[in-house]
């Protein structure tokens, strides 16, 4: 055979394969997978964003969300889940499948623009990273084939959209199929309507091909839009057999016991009794339960489902770390927090507001500070004629005293007062029973009102050492008590951190605390009887939470009940009590430290001078 007729036989054959190739990349059918299989063949989780990292393994109560996202005859899904559920891996993993597997326009929503760049950073982007199939079919950043930024990344075949509930215009321009909106109990309502179904107009002109996710954890009984939403499905919740009896059950906290004795808990005995048979079920039997669970609906489909989940199924977290939780939020008075994030239900309040009469019956007589205090803190309320100040003393798991009470009188437009109120903070101590003398070690001063009254306290705060005060601002609505700082720059002004605290969230903790029937503990709260007055409980307990309705709307909203309007004891306890969570100083190193130096250094007040006016 010739050279020729070889050459040619050669190129025919590379010509052959290069042919196959092409049309198994391009033309060949993909292989029909489900969710649930297509995560366990491309996604891996790093270390650091899960309790497992590694391979994807479906969970068997996320295998039926995953076939409700799937199902053409499903257009709406709703998980009101608790934490550590897989929750927000669902989200991604869906997702995902839509990028490479069926490629299909996308928009996720958050509640915040802050939101959104956490969950990319810790969640979405740590998710690609280590999933080269769906890191490969994202247009390159700064690349000319695509956007892939913050607010938007782009694919062969759609693109993913990024929005959050404060922001309409992020909502308008792009229209998509598939719509995900994460942890909706934190939006923020606007005059146009709810961001949800704002959201959801986005999908209208797809018809069947229409999908909408919904999750979160729920927040106040009758304001809780995800469990509004819920409630509009079939209610599914997720029966797991008894090893025992073999009798499916709901998991619920009720059935959850543990031995105690005296106010001493032993969590480590912890275990589930089933509700049928009375049998006792440990860890091990709850995690072969889950795998072999079934969801049920107990209303009929519509093409709405909707689940429900709780803490005890997550597979990462035993009934001994459940237990020593609700413990933990208990001693806190915030078993709010348990049942929202825990068990997945709704906070219905008991007694909205405290009477200032049985406050005023608790106060107590003390010449030199308790020894239980070994910090305080001060909260600062500016007005137009003066500037209040509640100084509290604190112990350990948050114990308070509340130790003084003072007003400058003066125009807060003029310098002098604030002088006073600079000398008041660097010298005052109070005499404390080991001997010492405490000063005021921290203060939050809030800078809101008027934007003469802002600027002079943005002033004030440029002026101060750091804690003393630090700048605040507060915000109602469903925020956390304590927000990471921003950043103020001004042109030729020195820079300063300023925080955002949840006034309503910190106004739960201090009624629920006030609430407290012991003596001494965690979170209890103690007045001083030459500080605390009929006036004093008067403005602590002037305000009241109550259910409104904002244009059609329900809203938890606190609401000034008393008859001067005057609520500045309430608003100063709450920010002293913003300072201390500010420092995240721990009080059980410091109680001991000041116990050391009690004993060991001679008294001194310091003459700090590096605060002026």
């Amino acid at each position: 055979m010739n050279t020729k007729i070889l050459k040619v036989l050669f190129l025919t054959n590379v010509l052959s394969k290069l042919i196959k190739q092409t049309f198994e990349q391009h033309f060949k059918p993909v292989k029909d997978l489900g969710i649930s299989d297509w995560s366990e063949s491309h996604v891996y989780l790093p270390a650091g964003t899960s309790a497992v990292p590694g391979r994807w393994r479906t969970i068997a109560y996320q295998k039926g969300v995953f076939e409700a996202i799937e199902s053409p005859k499903t257009n709406k899904i709703t998980l009101m889940f608790g934490a550590q559920l897989g929750k927000t891996s669902i989200l991604n993993n869906s997702l995902g499948y839509y990028i490479q597997h069926q490629p299909e326009s996308q928009i996720v929503m958050q509640p915040s623009e802050s939101d959104v760049k956490t969950w990319l950073e810790t969640k979405f982007n740590p998710m690609v990273d280590n999933c080269p199939s769906i890191r490969d079919c994202l247009a390159k950043p700064r690349g000319r084939e695509g956007v892939n930024n913050q607010k938007m990344k782009s694919y062969h075949g759609g693109f993913l959209m990024l929005s959050w509930s404060g922001s309409p215009n992020t909502m308008r321009g792009r229209s998509a199929p598939k719509i995900y909106a994460d942890e909706v109990d934190g939006y923020e309502r606007t005059s146009e309507g709810h961001p949800v179904n704002l959201l959801w107009q986005r999908a209208a002109t797809f018809g069947s091909k229409r999908k909408l996710l919904i999750t979160s954890t729920p927040t106040h009984k009758g304001a809780s839009f995800v469990e509004m939403s819920y409630l509009s499905g079939d209610q599914r919740q997720y029966y797991v057999p008894c090893p025992h009896c073999e009798e499916y059950q709901v998991l619920q906290w009720k059935n959850v016991t543990w031995h105690s004795d005296k106010g001493k808990h032993d969590t480590q005995s912890a275990y589930y009794t089933c509700e049928h048979c009375g049998s006792l079920i440990n860890d091990g039997q709850k995690l072969a339960m889950i795998r072999k669970g079934e969801w049920q609906a107990r209303m009929p489909f519509n093409g709405h489902a909707s689940f429900h989940l709780n803490e005890l199924y997550s597979p990462f977290r035993t009934f001994a770390d459940i237990v020593q939780s609700f413990l933990e939020k208990k001693q806190t008075g915030d078993l709010k927090t348990f049942v929202n994030v825990s068990l997945a239900e709704t906070w219905e309040e008991e007694g909205e507001q405290v009477e200032a009469g049985s406050l005023l019956a608790r106060v107590e007589h003390w010449e030199v500070l308790p020894e239980g205090i070994v910090l305080i803190t001060a909260g600062i309320d500016v007005q137009q004629d003066r500037i209040e100040l509640q100084a509290v003393g604190w112990g350990v798991d948050e114990e308070s005293w509340v130790i003084d009470y003072k007003i400058f009188h003066g125009e807060t437009s003029e310098d002098e007062v604030w002088r006073e109120l600079t000398q008041y903070l660097l010298h005052k101590r109070y005499q404390h029973e080991s001997g010492k003398q405490l000063p005021i070690a921290f203060a939050c001063l809030d800078t809101g009102g008027t934007n003469n009254m802002t600027s002079k306290a943005y002033d004030y705060v440029r002026r101060s050492r750091i804690g003393l005060p630090f700048a605040i601002k507060g915000r109602g609505g469903e925020y956390p008590f304590v927000a990471a700082p921003n950043r103020k720059r001004v042109p030729n002004k020195k820079a300063f951190d300023l925080y955002m605290i949840g006034t309503d969230e910190g106004k739960s903790i201090l009624y629920n605390r006030l609430k407290l029937e012991e003596e001494k503990g965690a979170s209890v709260i103690h007045f001083d009887a030459n500080v605390c007055d009929a006036r004093y409980f008067g403005q602590l307990t002037a305000e009241k939470r109550l259910l409104r309705y904002q244009k059609g709307f329900p809203k938890y909203e606190w609401h000034n009940v008393a008859a001067d309007k005057r609520n500045e004891a309430l608003d100063t306890y709450i920010y002293a009590l913003a300072a201390l969570r500010i420092t995240n100083i721990d009080l059980s190193l410091k109680r001991q430290q000041l116990k050391q130096e009690a004993k060991t250094k001679p008294q001194k007040i310091a003459n700090n001078k590096s605060f002026k006016l």
